[in-house]
């Protein structure tokens, strides 16, 4: 094969190389958070819903209030809810005043499943960024915030 006939691809941007960067950052960083959760026979999605839910005790939260929160859009998050419902993790109730909304709600089963976590998850995340001074973390994150403001604009 001849150097004329390989296709050869323009060098990747700033923008193109920071984009690849903050994506493989983010699964380098989330499959640790994965294996964790694993350990409670959770995956990271369930973990983040049972976060949010414990958040929103004891009013609870609709389907879509916690689409809103969710990091990481879930296209089925009511199949995501019948699993976790199945489980015993969450209660989910029709509202009497308005028959279109279902609250949600974590359960103490749920409960009991995030609290052993909460600590290693803390744990977790100051190994993942101990690296890094405390002044360049807020640096970064700012600058990340601000990325996500404009996406939501």
């Amino acid at each position: 094969m001849s150097s004329k006939n390989k296709s050869v691809r323009p060098p990747a941007s700033l923008e193109e190389r920071l984009f690849l960067a903050l994506l493989k950052a983010a699964d380098a960083l989330g499959q640790e958070a994965e294996q964790l959760t694993r350990t409670a026979n959770l995956t990271g999605t369930q973990y983040n819903v049972l976060r949010i839910l414990r958040g929103a005790v004891p009013e609870g939260l609709a389907c879509r209030g916690i689409g809103d929160r969710m990091i990481t859009h879930d296209p089925d998050i009511t199949r995501l809810l019948d699993r976790m419902e199945k489980r015993g993790l969450i209660t989910r109730e029709r509202q009497k005043d308005d028959r279109r909304v279902v609250k949600t709600r974590i359960t103490p089963l749920g409960l009991e499943l995030l609290k052993p976590l909460d600590q290693p998850m803390r744990d977790l995340h100051k190994r993942q960024f101990r690296h890094m001074a405390g002044a360049r973390l807020k640096t970064l994150y700012d600058l990340l915030e601000e990325i996500r403001a404009d996406k939501q604009e």
